[in-house]
């Protein structure tokens, strides 16, 4: 490799880092937090089978699910601005990403809510319990528990996914390093190089997960004691 190109990955390495920190980390966990309400809403609907609003969850999970993300953020950024309804490219992409991965998560919730056995439910109505308070001391928990690999995983996907928000203007890792290549020509060392920056940051999230799940065995083995 030559120095000239050393030179260039050493430079373009500070401002890919910047734009991750700046961009990709904040659209990553804003659009997972409000994924993750979503996904919370629309998998408790379509388990207490709430007439109506149960069809319409299954209908979003249906149409999200079907559908490409690029196309989803297609028609969010360059389709919505033709009936009116304007939005910045962070936001469009915040949006984008929330209602795809909100359907995802909701359904491996939804998965996990029917998972709980239906004795420790009917207990909780024995002594008393709404059926809020069942859901919220005894169910979601579990739930959550269960599903925990799953959101972690959905978070994973959805760093790298953020990268799809460079089609839309967002200037994030993947569009700060198509900005340095298209001035350098150094497309494939520079490509790897902001892969190798997406695998860190990944890495850090997959170190914090194993760790979370360790904590949670040792609970679930305490909780079997």
């Amino acid at each position: 490799m030559s120095e000239e190109l050393w030179q260039i990955l050493l430079k373009a390495l500070p401002q890919i880092l910047k734009a991750g920190i700046q961009m990709t980390i904040p659209l990553t966990l804003l659009s997972f937090v409000t994924a993750l309400v979503i996904a919370v809403i629309a998998a408790l609907i379509q388990y207490a089978k709430v007439p109506v609003l149960k069809q319409i969850m299954q209908f979003y999970v249906w149409l999200i699910r079907g559908t490409p993300l690029l196309v989803q953020l297609m028609i969010i950024f360059y389709g919505l601005p033709m009936v009116g309804i304007h939005a910045d490219p962070f936001w469009a992409a915040w949006a984008g990403f929330s209602f795809c991965e909100g359907a995802y998560m909701a359904e491996a919730l939804r998965g996990c809510l029917e998972g709980v056995p239906e004795g420790q439910k009917e207990a909780g109505l024995c002594v008393g319990m709404s059926f809020g308070q069942i859901m919220w001391h005894i169910v979601l928990p579990q739930a959550f528990r269960t599903a925990f690999p799953s959101l972690s995983n959905s978070l994973i996907s959805l760093v790298k996914d953020t990268s799809l928000a460079a089609n839309i203007t967002v200037v994030e890792m993947f569009m700060t390093t198509q900005r340095i290549a298209g001035r350098t020509y150094q497309f494939f060392a520079l490509y790897i190089e902001v892969a190798l920056v997406y695998l860190l940051f990944c890495t850090v999230i997959s170190f914090i997960q194993h760790r979370v799940e360790k904590y949670l065995g040792r609970y679930d083995r305490k909780d079997g004691e």
